[in-house]
């Protein structure tokens, strides 16, 4: 009994203490957004201090325009949630259940494409939407995620690789087409991996400030990632409001991630040897 106590235990210590490290740097992001600026430099550190400074959140998002970046940055989110779910499932379907010529050599191309690095493509494709008359709308920045990425194609075939067959067979005797089996039988029962894929891509939009930064040059189309760049080249000196404004914009992520915490483990916990 001790021989397999010992081994959870040290276990659980060894988690525990990577945990501890991890979420570290986000609770002195926490705490000194409630400091006043001298607070932060003093010598020694004080962890908490009293009274606690909740007026640096109305101070820190009344300098920036932020429930105009807010908005902006929740349609691209939302934009890319939907498009990157619709078309990549449609995709890996594809790729996964219906059986025609080519489709191995396909997906295995499509592999291929994941070692090609995003940098390589940039300017060729700002010149195509420079002259497609893109530049400067959200369109750049949506469209392409309705046209599939091979990471997350990858991993809805493989969670659909795992459905058995046989239901799909059912369907079809019944006379259901290809389209009614995606969206009534394979949907319904992928919530795991469209969980899954839908924080990474939410959370990939969210953070995104390359991609705003070339495609987005009118301070009334910036995201947040955009503002808070802005706000700490204005306001260097003001870090507990900088701190606070961080906070506001890494608080979505978190509730994201906890809202869809057992689904998106299921959905990225499963054996991707299949097939």
């Amino acid at each position: 009994m001790a021989r397999r106590t010992l081994p959870k235990a040290v276990t659980y210590v060894v988690l525990s203490a990577l945990s501890f490290l991890v979420l570290l740097p986000f609770a002195w992001m926490l705490i000194s957004s409630l400091k006043t600026n001298q607070q932060l430099f003093t010598i020694p550190i004080k962890w908490f201090v009293w009274p606690l400074h909740f007026d640096n959140y109305s101070q820190a998002l009344s300098l920036i325009p932020f429930w105009s970046q807010l908005g902006n940055t929740v349609f691209l989110s939302v934009s890319t949630v939907v498009g990157t779910v619709l078309s990549c499932s449609f995709v890996a379907y594809g790729l996964a259940r219906v059986d025609w010529a080519g489709r191995r050599p396909l997906f295995g191309l499509l592999l291929v494409t994941m070692l090609l690095p995003g940098i390589v493509t940039l300017v060729p494709t700002y010149v195509i939407f420079r002259d497609l008359g893109w530049v400067n709308t959200y369109l750049p920045l949506i469209v392409p995620t309705f046209l599939g990425t091979p990471f997350y194609i990858f991993l809805f075939r493989q969670f659909f690789l795992r459905i058995p067959e046989s239901i799909s067979e059912a369907a079809r005797v019944d006379g259901a087409s290809e389209l009614r089996i995606y969206a009534t039988i394979i949907l319904p029962v992928s919530r795991p991996v469209i969980a899954a894929v839908a924080v990474l891509a939410f959370v990939q939009a969210w953070t995104d400030y390359l991609g705003p930064l070339i495609y987005l040059n009118k301070p009334s189309q910036w995201t947040l990632s955009l503002g808070l760049t802005a706000f700490l080249s204005k306001y260097s000196l003001q870090w507990n409001y900088m701190m606070a404004a961080a906070v506001v914009f890494t608080l979505p992520l978190i509730i994201v991630f906890f809202a869809f915490n057992k689904q998106f483990l299921k959905g990225i916990s499963f054996n991707t040897d299949v097939g």
